[in-house]
C-alpha cells in the first residue's frame, strides 16, 4: 500500500522501529507471466499477484502445490467500470480481454496460469468485511484439509462514477500462507481461534489509512506480526458476529 511497498521494507514500519512516510505504490508487472498474459493484466490484478508471489517466496513452498483463497470487495473495479461506460455508448464495443477481466476470480486465475498451480481456488466478496471472511474462509480450509493455503487479499480504487457509491481511497493489499503446525518456515507466530474483547485498532500515521480500504483493515494484526508480539483481534463480520484471532509468538 501507499509508503507498504513489500513486506521486508515495510516490517520496521509497522512494528513501529521506522516512520512512514505517504508515498505511491505501483505494482510491477508480474515476472511469473508469460508476456502475452502480462500484458492483459489490470492494475488490481497486478496488485494481487505481487503480495501472493511475495508471501509464497516467504513461505518456502512450491507455489503450484497450494490452494488458494482470493478476497476483493471490489473486484476489478476498473475494467467492470469500462465495460459499463462501453454499454452506454451508441456502438457498443466490448474487448474480449477486458470481458476476461471482469469476472470476480480475474486475478485467482493469473495466479494460477504464473504459479502453474492447478489446486483448488475459491475467490471471494465481503463488501468492507473482505479481510475477515477470506481469512476465515483460508483458516477453515486449513483446518479441514492439513494443507497449506495461500490466503490474498486485495482491492484498488473504484473510477468514477462507481467511486461515487463505493469509496476506495487507495490501493492495498496483503497475502500469507497459512499452514498447519510444523509445515514450512513460520513467521513466529501462530493464529488461534480466541474470544477478543475490542475490535482491532492501530495508532500513529498508519491508522489514517484503515478507513480508506477495506483491507487495510489488516493494519493491526500485520504490525503484531511484524513486532512479533501477542495480540487478539475481533474482526466484524456480520451486524451480529465477529471473527476472534489472537496471534503469539510460536
Amino acid at each position: 500500500g501507499p509508503g507498504l511497498p513489500g513486506w521486508e521494507a515495510s516490517a520496521p514500519i509497522l512494528a513501529g522501529e521506522a516512520p512512514w512516510e505517504d508515498a505511491a505504490f505501483a505494482p510491477p508487472a508480474p515476472a511469473m507471466l508469460p508476456a502475452t498474459e502480462r500484458r492483459r493484466t489490470s492494475p488490481s490484478v497486478r496488485l494481487a499477484l505481487a503480495v501472493a508471489q511475495e508471501a509464497v517466496q516467504a513461505s518456502g513452498l512450491p507455489a503450484a502445490e497450494l490452494a488458494s483463497v482470493f478476497a476483493s470487495s471490489n473486484g476489478d473495479g476498473s475494467v467492470i467500470g469500462a465495460i459499463l461506460g462501453a454499454l452506454q455508448e451508441p456502438l457498443v464495443q466490448i474487448s474480449p480481454t477486458q470481458f476476461h477481466n471482469s469476472v470476480h476470480n480475474a486475478a485467482a486465475g493469473y495466479w494460477g496460469i504464473a504459479a502453474g498451480c492447478t489446486r483448488p481456488s475459491v475467490s471471494l466478496g465481503g463488501h468492507d468485511r473482505i479481510f475477515a471472511t477470506g481469512l476465515l474462509h483460508a483458516a477453515t480450509q486449513v483446518a479441514a484439509t492439513r494443507a497449506p493455503v495461500l490466503f490474498c487479499a486485495y482491492d484498488a480504487p473504484l473510477p468514477a462514477p462507481l467511486s461515487g457509491k463505493r469509496r476506495t481511497d487507495i490501493a492495498f493489499a496483503t497475502a500469507m500462507v497459512l499452514a498447519p503446525d510444523g509445515e514450512g518456515p513460520a513467521l513466529a507466530l501462530r493464529f488461534e481461534a480466541e474470544a477478543a474483547a475490542e475490535e482491532p485498532a492501530m495508532d500513529g500515521a498508519l491508522a489514517a489509512l484503515l478507513p480508506l480500504n477495506p483491507v487495510a483493515r489488516a493494519l493491526p494484526l500485520l504490525a503484531a506480526i511484524a513486532a512479533r508480539r501477542g495480540a487478539a483481534f475481533a474482526f466484524p463480520l456480520t451486524e451480529d458476529s465477529r471473527l476472534a484471532v489472537a496471534v503469539a509468538p510460536a
